[in-house]
C-alpha cells in the first residue's frame, strides 16, 4: 500500500484531463454551481490547474524522486495550456477563461451570451502563471508596471470598500481599461507572493497592498466580514490560508505585527470548525508557522469529505458600484461557487507533506471532531 502522499498524487494525476470536448489535455476538471437556483456546469478554467501546479511545486522538495518526476509531469501538462488563457492581444497577463476568442462561462446556456459577464485578465491567475513558469526579468518588470497602471488611484478610485481604504494605492484584482477597482486580501497575498518570490523592488503600491492585508487582519474584519475583504475568497479559513502562506514564506516586515494574532485566530477557529477541508486548510496554515496540531486523518478521506467545501466564488453583483446593489451582493443567491476535486486532493497532499516534515519531533494523536 502506498503512503498517503503518494496515493494523493496518484489521484491528482488520474483526474488530469487527457483531452476531451470539455477539458483540454492537462486541465483539471472544475465545476461552477449555485445550489439555490439548481445551477451546475462544467467549467473550463485555468485557475484550479494553475493553483494545483503551484501547490505541488511548493511541496515537491518534500517528495521522493519518483513523486518529483510525477509532479513535474503534471505541471508541464498544466502550463502547456497557459497560452490559451493569455491576454487576447498577446500581453503577459492571464484570464480565468480562454481568451481567443473569449470563452466566458463556458459550457453554459445563458451567461456566455452576455458581454457583461466577460471578465478582464486578473492578477490572481497571472500571479500563478508567473510562479509556475520561468519569466524573464524583462517580463517581471513589465508586470510590475502593468500592475501600477491598474492600481487604485492611477485611473480610477475604489468605491466598494471601507472608507478608510478608499485612498489606499493598493493593487486591484483586475486588469482591463475600464474595469472597476477591487481589493481582495487573498488575491493581494498571491500577487505579493509572486513579487517577493522573484525579489522585485517594492513600490508604493506594494506597500499599500501590504497595509491593506495588515489592517484587515488587525481589525479582524476578515473574521466578521470576510466577503467585504475578499470577494473571490469570502470565507475566513480561505483568507487565513492565503495570508499565512505569504507571511510564512517571506515574513514581510509590514505584516510582523499581525502574525501572533493570525496564529491565535487560526487556533481558535480550528477548535470550532467542523468542515473537514476547512480544518485541513487551517491546520496547514498553522504548520506553516511551525505550530503543532493534532493529526487530521486525511489518509481516510474520500470525495464525500469534499462536499460543502468551495475554494473560490464569483459574486454576480460585485461589479456594480451602486451601494444598494453592492449591499445585495453578499447574498448567496447571487454567488457562483467553483469546485475542483483534484484541488481538494492537492490540499490533502500539501497537508500530508507538511505533516511529514514535523514528525521528527514525534507524532500527535488523531483528531476526531464531532
Amino acid at each position: 500500500m502506498k503512503a498517503p502522499l503518494e496515493a494523493f498524487l496518484d489521484r491528482i494525476e488520474a483526474l488530469q484531463s487527457t483531452g476531451n470536448a470539455l477539458f483540454p489535455k492537462g486541465i483539471f476538471p472544475a465545476q461552477r454551481s449555485n445550489s439555490m437556483i439548481g445551477y451546475r456546469r462544467p467549467d473550463t478554467t485555468m485557475f484550479f490547474s494553475a493553483i494545483i501546479a503551484f501547490t505541488l511545486q511548493s511541496i515537491r522538495k518534500h517528495c521522493s524522486t519518483e513523486s518529483q518526476a510525477q509532479i513535474d509531469s503534471i505541471i508541464a501538462l498544466v502550463t502547456a495550456n497557459y497560452p490559451d488563457f493569455q491576454n487576447k492581444d498577446g500581453l503577459k497577463t492571464y484570464n480565468f477563461w480562454k481568451t481567443k476568442p473569449s470563452r466566458h462561462f463556458p459550457n453554459g446556456r445563458w451567461f456566455r451570451r452576455f458581454e457583461h459577464f466577460r471578465i478582464p485578465d486578473d492578477i490572481d491567475d497571472t500571479a500563478f502563471a508567473y510562479l509556475t513558469t520561468s519569466p524573464s526579468q524583462e517580463e517581471l518588470f513589465w508586470l510590475k508596471e502593468k500592475l501600477t497602471l491598474h492600481a487604485n488611484g492611477t485611473k480610477l478610485w475604489i468605491r466598494n470598500t471601507y472608507p478608510e481604504y478608499q485612498q489606499l494605492r493598493a493593487y486591484s484584482t483586475w486588469f482591463g481599461k475600464n474595469m472597476y477597482v477591487e481589493f481582495d486580501v487573498s488575491v493581494l497575498s498571491n500577487m505579493l507572493y509572486c513579487i517577493l518570490h522573484y525579489k522585485l523592488p517594492l513600490n508604493v503600491h506594494d506597500e499599500a497592498s501590504l497595509e491593506y492585508i495588515r489592517s484587515i487582519i488587525e481589525t479582524r474584519r476578515y473574521v466578521h466580514a470576510p466577503f467585504r475583504c475578499a470577494h473571490q475568497y469570502p470565507r475566513t479559513p480561505l483568507i487565513i490560508y492565503h495570508v499565512s502562506r505569504l507571511i510564512a514564506a517571506f515574513d514581510p516586515p509590514a505584516l510582523r505585527s499581525i502574525k501572533a494574532q493570525l496564529i491565535g485566530d487560526t487556533e481558535n477557529l480550528l477548535k470550532t470548525t467542523r468542515n473537514h477541508m476547512d480544518r485541513v486548510s487551517l491546520a496547514t496554515s498553522l504548520m506553516r508557522f511551525g505550530i503543532r496540531t493534532e493529526r487530521i486523518p486525511v489518509e481516510s478521506f474520500t470525495a464525500n469529505d469534499f462536499k460543502g467545501f468551495y475554494f473560490f466564488i464569483a459574486g454576480l453583483l460585485t461589479a456594480y458600484e451602486n451601494p444598494v446593489l453592492y449591499k445585495l451582493s453578499v447574498n448567496p443567491l447571487v454567488h457562483m461557487h467553483w469546485t475542483c476535486e483534484a484541488h481538494c486532493w492537492t490540499l490533502l497532499a500539501e497537508y500530508e507533506a507538511l505533516w511529514n516534515q514535523q514528525q521528527v519531533n514525534g507524532a500527535l494523536p488523531l483528531s476526531n471532531p464531532s
